[in-house]
């Protein structure tokens, strides 16, 4: 059979081949006496120190190198602002002295079109160096100062008047908040007096309601007690009648018992009757 390597394979078998020899090389340096060391490499922590030296001295050559490079931009735009300003000066000074020279009022076109030096040729004069009806000559001008003053003193008038109109506004208005203020103060003494009144008329109902109650609950006791009384003396009469009936007329076995019994209550009525009128007499009741 045909053994075919693919490349996958091959790169796997290389890898772990470099592992091996990497190991075998580190237990060599481990394991050998001769090569093996103790403690702290200082050659190599000099070497760690001399580069970070070198890192750092880098490090401020191009820290200076940038402040330099930043002070030289400053200075650099220092000049060009100055040279600009001085470049700017220059050149509104050469407008200047280009118009004094060569841009005079008799030299310029804006008076006629058709004749640009109509000005220089006039007599000055002839020429009339400001426009009638500015201040200065206005003919009109003591007219119309008089009529603006008189406009003054009537506007001084009308906002007079406009403030006594306001204060004669406020004076009423005013007046009309005292009156509305006595009103409701009176109108609320008025309700004040109505409810102490009412207060009081309900205090005396509930007062002669209450004695009312009083006395008719002393009323219903004295009858009461007028009827206990009478009842009492009644049942002691009636014993006594009925004892002496009992004595004067004794039973008889042979008769009906309830013949004597219903003679009794016609008298029994008059005695309650007799004896009510008595009470009444004696406690002054009518």
């Amino acid at each position: 059979m045909f053994n075919f390597d693919l490349p996958s394979d091959r790169v796997a078998r290389t890898s772990l081949q470099r592992r091996r020899n990497d190991e075998t090389e580190r237990r060599e340096r481990v394991f050998n006496d001769k090569v093996r060391m103790f403690g702290v490499d200082k050659e190599a922590l000099d070497s760690q120190l001399k580069e970070k030296d070198k890192h750092e001295e880098a490090a401020k050559l191009d820290q200076h190198a940038r402040d330099a490079e930043m002070l030289h931009n400053s200075k650099v735009a220092c000049l060009l602002h100055s040279r600009e300003v001085k470049e700017k000066r220059a050149m509104e000074k050469a407008v200047v002295d280009y118009r004094h020279q060569y841009q005079q009022p008799q030299c310029q076109s804006d008076y006629d079109l058709s004749d640009p030096h109509r000005c220089g040729n006039t007599d000055p004069g002839d020429a009339q160096m400001m426009l009638p009806g500015l201040l200065g000559e206005d003919p009109h001008s003591e007219s119309r100062g008089r009529r603006q003053r008189e406009q003054l003193r009537e506007w001084l008038l009308q906002q007079q008047g406009e403030q006594a109109a306001e204060r004669q506004r406020q004076t009423l208005e005013e007046q009309r908040y005292d009156l509305r203020r006595t009103y409701t103060e009176k109108k609320a003494l008025q309700l004040e007096g109505i409810e102490m009144e009412r207060r009081k008329a309900e205090t005396v109902a509930t007062k002669d309601f209450n004695l009312a109650k009083i006395e008719e609950k002393r009323r219903q006791d004295g009858e009461r007690h007028v009827r206990g009384d009478v009842a009492g003396a009644t049942m002691n009469i009636l014993q006594e009648q009925l004892t002496g009936v009992a004595l004067q007329c004794p039973l008889v076995p042979d008769l009906c018992p309830s013949s004597h019994r219903r003679a009794l209550p016609e008298s029994l009525q008059q005695i309650i009757q007799f004896q009510k009128f008595r009470l009444r007499r004696k406690r002054g009741w009518n």
